[in-house]
């Protein structure tokens, strides 16, 4: 029987949404001048757009694309292009690999009742065969799938100058893995993931395609108001420069600015993609280290760099029950999060039991060292118990 270990990590954090702030985060160090204050002065506006300035210099987004804040996360961005962009008329294409791809599947399926739309999914860990998507379909699809740790491993199977438009769900793949923006026409993320920021704000980041596309065509389907992005048949482009369609949260928009001025001060997103790689990369190899363990993304290529989700295996596991398969994980994180030493790294309620550790840049890799000891002492206990 493994000893207890005694060494806890620091900073315990380790969901994959809302993740960990970064090493030094205070609340103190917060600016706070823009609180209590209309989001449509001149200097609540002027942060807004800080903020869509910094992301967009962060992120290397091309200067002819527009990024603006949208409502309720990742969900409001990513469907408001949805939304606004797809057409009955066009074929479309909506490809999933894990639960929150699979919500894009439905919204095109029960809501949109698109009449030319294919679907593609695969098991988790998996990934379709995505060059089979046609290069005139429209096209949704998951970048990084947070809840199943399967990554498309690039964007060959999109062709430049293709003539359906992509909508791109990267809320856990930006600021960890570089973007290919020529060939991604409306991008969405949300502040909680990557960046460790507070929940319930979107970027939506447009091509000028995307923007094309929104002024030439005119749903059928009523559009709510935190959808509009257009005014007298144009883009609103007040939306891209501050001026958000519904009020923000002025103070969760300075912790995102805390959050891209400290990634901004550690060398920016190249620094942000090496400090996920060497997370994740540890994590991996003590996966395949470990007998008991499996990356429940068989293929290396396909691996992420953020959200590693692994199975468990070997006779005793093989050997439990449904159920109790199922109790394995939730008894390991219970045992830890009892002791302080790693809160919510439990697989996602519907994905195969497992568990899942947050590897993006805001998380140090000391922590994630002290970590795994205790997973393994966990089990150990949760196999003889």
């Amino acid at each position: 029987m493994t000893a207890e270990p005694t060494l806890k990590p620091e900073r315990p954090f380790f969901s994959s949404g809302p993740t960990a702030k970064h090493k030094g985060w205070s609340a103190a160090n917060l600016k706070t001048e823009s609180l209590g204050r209309s989001h449509r002065s001149a200097l609540g506006k002027s942060r807004l757009k800080y903020a869509i300035d910094l992301s967009k210099e962060m992120l290397g987004v091309p200067d002819d694309y527009l990024v603006g804040i949208m409502p309720a996360s990742d969900t409001g961005a990513l469907e408001c292009a949805m939304w606004t962009m797809l057409r009955p008329d066009r074929p479309a294409t909506v490809a999933a690999w894990e639960s929150f791809g699979n919500v894009w599947i439905q919204d095109a399926v029960r809501q949109l009742k698109l009449p030319k739309l294919t679907t593609l999914d695969a098991d988790y860990g998996e990934i379709p065969d995505l060059a089979s998507i046609p290069q005139d379909n429209d096209v949704v699809f998951t970048w990084n799938g947070t809840t199943s740790g399967a990554k498309i491993p690039d964007t060959e199977w999109l062709a430049a100058g293709r003539e359906g438009v992509t909508i791109n769900d990267a809320t856990s793949a930006v600021f960890a893995m570089e973007m290919d923006w020529a060939k991604l026409d409306a991008t969405t993320y949300s502040w909680q993931k990557v960046m460790g920021s507070e929940a319930q704000h979107g970027m939506l980041i447009l091509s000028p395609k995307a923007v094309e596309r929104i002024e030439e065509y005119e749903p059928e389907w009523p559009l709510p108001k935190l959808f509009r992005l257009k005014k007298g048949g144009k883009i609103n482009t007040g939306i891209f420069e501050g001026a958000t369609i519904n009020t923000p949260s002025m103070l969760a928009t300075e912790d995102y600015i805390d959050a891209l001025e400290w990634a901004q001060a550690m060398g920016g997103r190249k620094a942000m993609f090496e400090r996920a790689d060497a997370n994740a990369k540890l994590v991996k190899d003590w996966i395949e280290a470990t007998p008991w363990l499996r990356n429940m993304v068989s293929d290396p290529a396909k691996q992420t760099n953020t959200g590693v989700c692994f199975v468990f295996q070997g006779d005793w596991y093989d050997s439990l029950s449904d159920e109790d398969k199922a109790g394995v994980p939730k008894k390991i994180v219970k045992l830890l999060e009892e002791r302080d030493v790693g809160y919510d790294f439990n697989g996602y309620r519907d994905a195969p039991p497992s568990l899942r550790i947050w590897c993006g840049g805001t998380v140090e890799q000391e922590d994630l060292k002290r970590l795994l000891p205790w997973i393994e002492w966990a089990y150990e206990t949760v196999k003889n118990g």
